[in-house]
């Protein structure tokens, strides 16, 4: 929150009791509780607000998959990682072309692929470089 970790809210609050003192720190706690009530009020208007804008064919919408915290990168190596090799060897040495790599692309029994394909990685092919671009 705000990059205050507790011993700097503590220090902040101590710093607050001293210089508004005990008369002034009630009013200004409650001034305080009335504020952040009111932004949960505005946040629930604008919230309901949109909703209505929106209209009705947007009340079906799963917004949870639209959320960037479900896409965390050590899930998704653990989930490939655990896939069945046998799954994976058996879509690479298919032979002929493979959907999953690029038309033009063949795998042989050894399975190195060669094809016309640029999108895919072989690790016999130099790697392109642009002298513009850097």
């Amino acid at each position: 929150m705000f990059g205050i970790n507790g011993w700097e809210i503590v220090l902040l609050a101590l710093i607050a009791v001293f210089v508004l003192g005990p008369e002034r720190l009630p009013e200004y706690a409650q001034k305080l509780a009335q504020m952040i009530k009111k932004a949960r009020v505005m946040a629930e208007g604008a919230k309901g607000q949109l909703k209505d804008q929106l209209g009705p064919e947007y009340n079906d919408i799963n917004w949870r998959q639209y959320d960037p915290r479900q896409y965390d990168p050590r899930r998704i190596v653990r989930e490939a990682l655990i896939e069945p090799l046998e799954d994976a060897a058996s879509s690479l040495k298919s032979g002929g072309t493979n959907p999953d790599i690029g038309d033009g692309v063949v795998i042989n029994d050894d399975g190195v692929h060669y094809g016309t394909d640029l999108r895919t990685w072989d690790p016999l092919r130099a790697t392109p470089y642009d002298v513009d671009a850097t």
